[in-house]
């Protein structure tokens, strides 16, 4: 039995794990670019220097060693044979089973975002925040994150936050707040609604403590070198930080596999792939089923990814009892000394005021998960 797994992100790890847990003579081949792990969410740290770029880089090569793995480097273009081929740019290879977990993409489609930095891009992109930050005597920081429209679960704001605040708390331990205006833009009036009904007034509230500027509620239109452009005004700005909204994997753009109106791979709540056999999705390359609020972030990858496995395997012994995955929201909201913690299922929504203590969980958190492969 070939198992298949596209990607060497959060769900692709969690669904080797899964299948070498539940199969353990299965054979498992894994394509992705190269056999590393970037630890994304720890980039806020970047910009401050608590955290460096090598130290989000993480070798798999002992991972797949003890997990019993094939790597191939290679770069996906296409899923072919009702998911049993898989085309790469160094050819083709035939599966018994296939787990897609390749990620999804930034959509740059805005004028000018070529004049923004896309935080989440990786860590040049982190760098470079850095970088800028220390060269600037002063000056207007512009940060904001924007949607798929057609796809409302598919972006990634919560960073953005954490970019915004950890930022205006660098700057003040630096004893330099005083020379900077922090600018938060946002097509939405009330940006972070989908955290939970509470978070939106609790963020703004935040951001007007720290005599952080708003502009919300205007549609993006685009940038210029020093200029975000909406359909309220300009905002005049020496640094633009944006985050876009996301849609599929570059590979399936051209793909007939099938997608949602907002271009991410469709899968049922079984995370199946929508008219192919044996041929699963998980994380930010697919589309589910599901409440307006599920997120783009590693703990829905992880619980998707384990779905997915468990009914790729069930599956492949012929059986029909498949398992859906929990829509579940987690995530610490870091501010650089600080960190709230935000939980929300279809029961409830928690939402706990900046403590200090959540900023060293999410420290310890990073230092507990990425143990395992090291």
């Amino acid at each position: 039995m070939n198992i298949t797994i596209l990607g060497s992100g959060f769900a692709a790890l969690t669904a080797i794990q899964e299948i070498r847990k539940l199969a353990p003579d299965a054979e498992i081949t894994v394509i992705s670019p190269s056999q590393e792990l970037v630890y994304l969410p720890s980039l806020i740290w970047i910009p401050s220097g608590l955290r460096k770029g090598e130290d989000l880089i993480i070798d798999l090569t002992n991972f797949f060693h003890r997990q019993n793995v094939k790597h191939i480097a290679a770069r996906v273009e296409d899923v072919l044979d009702q998911g049993r081929t898989v085309k790469t740019n160094q050819g083709d290879f035939s599966n018994d089973g296939l787990i897609i977990a390749s990620g999804g993409r930034f959509i740059k489609k805005l004028p000018g975002i070529e004049h923004a930095i896309t935080p989440c891009e990786g860590i040049s992109a982190a760098e470079a925040i850095r970088d800028r930050l220390n060269a600037m005597p002063g000056g207007t920081i512009a940060i904001g994150f924007g949607a798929n429209p057609n796809e409302p679960s598919a972006m990634r704001g919560g960073p953005m936050f954490e970019f915004l605040f950890g930022i205006e708390t660098l700057l003040r331990r630096q004893g330099r707040r005083d020379k900077f205006e922090l600018v938060f833009f946002n097509p939405s009036p009330k940006p972070a609604k989908r955290l939970g009904d509470k978070v939106p007034d609790a963020v703004l509230k935040m951001m007007a403590e720290r005599g952080i500027r708003t502009h919300l509620g205007n549609k993006m239109k685009g940038f210029e070198a020093n200029k975000v452009i909406t359909e309220g005004g300009a905002i005049d700005a020496d640094l633009i930080l944006f985050m876009p909204g996301m849609t599929g994997p570059a590979w399936s753009q051209e793909s007939a596999i099938a997608k949602s109106e907002g271009g991410l791979i469709k899968a049922n709540e079984y995370c199946q792939v929508e008219g192919m056999d044996k041929t699963y999705v998980s994380g930010d390359s697919g589309s589910y089923p599901g409440p307006e609020w599920q997120a783009k972030q590693a703990h829905m990858a992880d619980l998707q990814a384990k779905a997915a496995s468990r009914n790729l395997l069930a599956e492949l012994k012929g059986s029909q009892q498949f398992e859906t995955f929990k829509h579940e929201l987690v995530c610490i909201i870091d501010i650089l000394s600080q960190g709230i913690l935000i939980k929300r299922t279809e029961r409830k929504s928690l939402l706990l005021p900046p403590l200090r203590l959540m900023h060293y969980a999410k420290r310890f958190f990073e230092y507990w998960y990425l143990r395992q492969y090291r």
